[in-house]
């Protein structure tokens, strides 16, 4: 496959996944501040990108018979797109007179190419053949050029400044990586004042990549607070799945400590759970720790001790090994009550007033091997 062919697919790539981006984000982000501006400022990027895909110029040319008038509206709409970014990207603390001198600025460059095409009288259509003078003049493709050259660097600037400005970490990654691809965007026009200047035409196919893949970050950056909002379910999902044999095992001993009973299978609890993932997960943590400490009162001596060399017999890793042996007398301490076994005066579980939610899920992975009955006389190699 060529670079060119390459080139073409990641452009369609950019195209879907913008869109989608757009669809996907349009309540949550229109609903916030922060979010609403790089929302805008990605669906003028993305209505500028597909009006640049092959198939939507060759529709357009078709339904309008005029070549010429969609390759004008092409870079005009690209110009101004790439003026509505900075606006968008420009907060509401900035003058009044900056977000002024930067709407104008656009319009300058709007009506100066529309002016540019129409002094050329009567031509195909705005190009830059690889042999010939460029079509309608050069200075057309400065301004296009120099326009988008400078609104991507003022992006890349402002994208920095404020993402080491903000707290909120979604909307900094959001921004730095709407800055990368604004810094793709600005190598994509610089080469082309280049090819302007001194053809290249080995090396634009080279540059479609790159807008291309300018589009897929600006898809990327709106998908930035949906990607940790997955990674957060998948976490929760992960504490609820490991920590669920320990956590039944506990509540069936000590069940005055469970909201409500856990269900008959795990898979069930992850798939079907009767609360947010996030605060089951919670849950199963504090309940787990909350029987832990009244299973304390069966708590006989030198279980602890018995338990660890047990984990030494299994060959359990040493990072390991003490979360293991609490597993093996909370096992024991277990039994004793599922027994009926009288409580005695409680006696803490080594560990445990240190405990967190990472020692809980260390102790769940060995509480298959650990909470049987322990052997009374195992051999430590």
């Amino acid at each position: 496959m060529t670079v060119s062919e390459w080139a073409v697919h990641i452009g369609r790539l950019s195209v879907l996944l913008m869109w989608f981006a757009l669809l996907l984000r349009a309540r949550p982000a229109l609903k916030q501040r922060d979010q609403r501006g790089l929302w805008l400022a990605i669906l003028a990027a993305a209505i500028a990108t597909t009006l640049f895909q092959p198939e939507v110029v060759d529709w357009a040319v078709e339904v309008t018979g005029n070549e010429r008038a969609v390759a004008l509206s092409r870079n005009v709409v690209g110009v101004v797109a790439a003026g509505l970014t900075v606006l968008f990207v420009v907060d509401s603390t900035h003058p009044r007179r900056a977000r002024l001198a930067i709407a104008a600025a656009t319009s300058a460059a709007v009506v100066t190419l529309v002016g540019l095409d129409l002094a050329r009288g009567d031509y195909p259509g705005p190009a830059v053949p690889a042999g010939g003078p460029a079509e309608p003049s050069a200075v057309y493709w400065v301004v296009v050029c120099c326009a988008h050259v400078i609104a991507d660097i003022a992006v890349v600037v402002l994208c920095g400044r404020y993402s080491a400005r903000t707290g909120d970490r979604d909307l900094a990654w959001s921004l730095r990586l709407f800055a990368f691809g604004s810094a793709l965007a600005v190598v994509y026009w610089a080469g082309h004042l280049v090819h302007l200047s001194d053809r290249m035409p080995g090396a634009l196919p080279w540059l479609a990549v790159l807008i291309n893949l300018h589009g897929v970050t600006r898809a990327f950056t709106l998908l930035v607070p949906t990607a940790t909002r997955a990674a957060r379910l998948v976490r929760d999902a992960r504490v609820v799945w490991v920590l669920w044999p320990l956590w039944r095992d506990l509540s069936a001993a000590v069940p005055t400590v469970a909201l409500l009973p856990p269900r008959p299978s795990r898979l069930r609890e992850v798939l079907r759970p009767r609360a947010p993932l996030a605060l089951q997960a919670h849950r199963q943590v504090i309940e787990t720790f909350d029987a832990m400490l009244h299973l304390q009162a069966h708590h006989a001596p030198h279980i602890y001790e018995r338990a660890a060399r047990h984990a030494k017999a299994l060959r359990v890793p040493a990072a390991a090994s003490q979360a293991a042996a609490l597993a093996g007398a909370v096992g024991q301490a277990r039994r004793a009550r599922l027994s009926g076994e009288s409580a005695a005066a409680p006696r803490p579980f080594p560990g445990l007033d240190r405990g967190d939610g990472t020692l809980l899920l260390t102790m769940a992975r060995h509480w298959p091997a650990m909470s049987p009955r322990l052997p009374t006389g195992e051999q430590v190699p």
